[in-house]
């Protein structure tokens, strides 16, 4: 899957995912407790799917090189948000507010992203 490609992919994925959570928070309150709701509310589940399949499928993809370039920066992104989650653990116990669990995705997310552009500059 070429880069340009992958990018189509991944932004009408994000598009999807946006409109998903946007219809699920919009109405999933409102609903009796059930299986619709529970349904409801896990609706913005199926384009995460469909995103880590066009995720694992560009990384299938890559020359040695990017996976390299990947795997590093996703090492540095799961330790940065252990690291991370696990101190603010012990901040919340000093009286923090509790953050939920919906904050572990843009963190690794964000440092994954910070680390791959600064991998790929580095073997440039």
């Amino acid at each position: 899957m070429s880069p340009k490609r992958f990018l189509m992919e991944f932004a009408v994925v994000m598009v999807v995912y946006i409109l998903c959570v946007v219809v699920s928070s919009s109405f999933v309150r409102s609903m009796p407790d059930g299986a619709a709701r529970i349904a409801l509310a896990l609706l913005p589940v199926i384009p995460m799917i469909a995103m880590a399949v066009s995720i694992i499928r560009r990384l299938n993809a890559m020359d040695e090189m990017g996976r390299k370039i990947q795997l590093d920066a996703l090492a540095v992104a799961f330790v940065c948000t252990a690291l991370t989650t696990f101190s603010y653990g012990f901040l919340e116990t000093a009286g923090f507010p509790r953050l939920s669990a919906f904050m572990v995705w843009p963190i690794m997310g964000g440092v994954w992203c910070v680390a791959t552009i600064i991998g790929t500059r580095r073997y440039e």
